[in-house]
């Protein structure tokens, strides 16, 4: 229980901070919740009668209606996406100052916040496209500096076969791939510190053992210690964001694909593929469910969904449907009246 009831907005921001830091967020997510909390605090110190600076804003100033007033103001130039996130930040902010005892309740269920539709699916276009990929890294290409066949295919598997996220490929340790031969897995730190544990098959086994032999030899045996990150650059050192994001770029242009990979999904294509043939093979949304590690149901029905749209336009460019609806075409409604 705080015992001064009145602190500042700011203040109480970076303890909120540091409270969240406990369960390991992306650096982004943290610059995130930060500039939400900061932007629509700005807002409500500019609509005080005197303007306050963060360090003086009391926390007690953020009552329902200042905060609807503020969030009105927040959501005018931005995007519905942005406005929900933002909601959601002060809405975590103020369940931990209810909890600390520093506030009575929660203002943010009195604000009005824009439903978001869940974004769609963005899978590699074409029927082949990832076995294409996958074949065309395989290769050594003579054009690289310095080519690792084995690490490039390793890296393109764990996200097509196993459907993880750019965060959790470098979360991974080489102790992360467990299980007796015929019940290999991966254990995975999911998003919001979620574990889980996806099986892998042993394609994807041996290409995973192919490479920790490859790099045995380029580094050495210490180098794949059960501790040492399972994915590493070509000097040995672990795998960052933007190096990983080069890595599948590059694999791309190799295969030639560039113009089958939908704008603005790049690495999470390969993760929305894997989750999409689940779906056209006939997994649940359940198990689409826990596979991916997604908090909500709905996220992974958004894979059936997409699935069912898409049997259903194959269903239609049958030439023998097309010549059935010329054939029939005026009549159906007759049909239907006449009893």
């Amino acid at each position: 229980m705080h015992d001064k009831p009145d602190e500042a907005v700011a203040q109480l921001i970076e303890e909120f901070l540091t409270a969240r830091a406990t369960r390991k967020p992306s650096p982004h997510t943290l610059a995130a919740y930060r500039r939400d909390l900061a932007t629509v605090a700005a807002l409500v110190g500019e609509d005080e009668t005197t303007p306050l600076p963060l360090d003086q804003l009391p926390i007690t100033a953020l009552s329902p209606r200042v905060m609807r007033a503020a969030f009105a103001r927040f959501a005018a130039p931005r995007a519905a996406a942005s406005v929900h996130r933002a909601w959601s930040t002060w809405n975590s902010f103020f369940t931990f100052l209810v909890a600390e005892g520093v506030v009575p309740g929660n203002p943010m269920p009195a604000v009005g916040r824009p439903r978001t539709p869940l974004p769609q699916p963005k899978p590699l276009r074409g029927e082949d496209t990832p076995e294409e990929l996958l074949a065309a890294v395989a290769r050594d290409d003579g054009r690289q500096r310095d080519p690792w066949p084995e690490r490039d295919l390793a890296v393109l598997s764990l996200a097509l076969c196993a459907g993880l996220r750019l965060s959790e490929l470098l979360a991974l340790r080489v102790a992360s791939l467990a299980g007796r031969p015929g019940e290999r897995r991966v254990d995975v730190a999911g998003k919001g510190g979620r574990p889980r544990t996806v099986p892998i098959e042993s394609g994807v086994d041996r290409v995973l053992a192919d490479y920790l032999d490859s790099r045995r030899r380029r580094f050495g045996a210490r180098s794949v210690r059960p501790d040492s990150p399972l994915l590493v650059d070509r000097r040995g050192e672990p795998l960052r964001r933007g190096g990983l994001q080069y890595l599948v770029e590059s694999c791309y242009r190799r295969a030639g694909i560039g113009d089958r990979v939908p704008r603005g999904a790049r690495l999470h294509a390969l993760r929305h593929t894997f989750a999409t043939r689940l779906a056209e093979d006939g997994a649940s949304a359940a198990e689409i469910m826990r596979l991916l590690g997604h908090a909500s149901l709905a996220s992974s029905q958004t894979y059936i969904e997409v699935t069912a749209g898409q049997q259903r336009a194959a269903v239609r460019s049958n030439r023998t449907n097309r010549a059935l609806a010329v054939l029939v075409g005026g009549r159906g409604d007759d049909s239907r009246s006449g009893g």
